[in-house]
């Protein structure tokens, strides 16, 4: 019944988001236990106790487009827009443009970017999160950021990740940086 549950929730969310889940209704067909845990571990992108969402949004964005060709920095695009963040603020993400991000929106771009490159400022952009938004900011970063790795990466280690997309935000292609220069 809990499978039968799931396999409609993937078939919504395939239709909702034009997201290809076979990788999902895979581990679910293979095996379920597994299926159940990745799903609860995914829940760790979600959880955000004192930053704004934009600047959750934007660890994710990085993050997936760490691992990602494009259909799952799209679905992430998708949840951003859904959760209100502005769509210059997206595009800003998507193309590595610092000057036009918002201050939020900056700060969680600076983290993540040195965080993901391992940069010798990955202290600075900590001890910068730290001070904005304490320990529970730091701590909602980095779970975005790391639960949003997962799945670009779960799909490719399954051989699911086969096609590259074209990314857009509010109907706009965008050319995405995939790192920083």
């Amino acid at each position: 019944m809990r499978n039968a549950i799931a396999r409609a929730m993937l078939t919504r969310m395939a239709k909702r988001y034009d997201y290809d889940v076979s990788y999902m209704s895979y581990l679910l067909t293979e095996a379920p236990q597994a299926f159940w845990r990745f799903m609860r571990a995914g829940a760790l992108s979600r959880h955000r106790e004192r930053v704004p969402v934009e600047a959750a949004f934007t660890v994710q964005l990085l993050a997936t487009m760490a691992e990602d060709c494009g259909p799952c920095t799209q679905l992430i695009v998708q949840f951003a827009t859904e959760a209100k963040m502005p769509a210059e603020q997206i595009e800003a993400v998507l193309t590595r443009q610092l000057p036009t991000m918002s201050s939020d929106v900056a700060l969680a771009y600076r983290y993540a970017n040195a965080i993901l490159n391992r940069s010798v400022d990955a202290s600075n952009a900590r001890e910068a999160v730290r001070a904005r938004w304490g320990e529970k900011g730091l701590i909602d970063l980095a779970l975005a950021m790391q639960g949003a790795r997962m799945y670009p990466m779960m799909k490719d280690a399954l051989g699911f990740a086969l096609e590259c997309r074209r990314v857009s935000v509010s109907g706009r292609w965008v050319d995405v940086e995939k790192s920083a220069a």
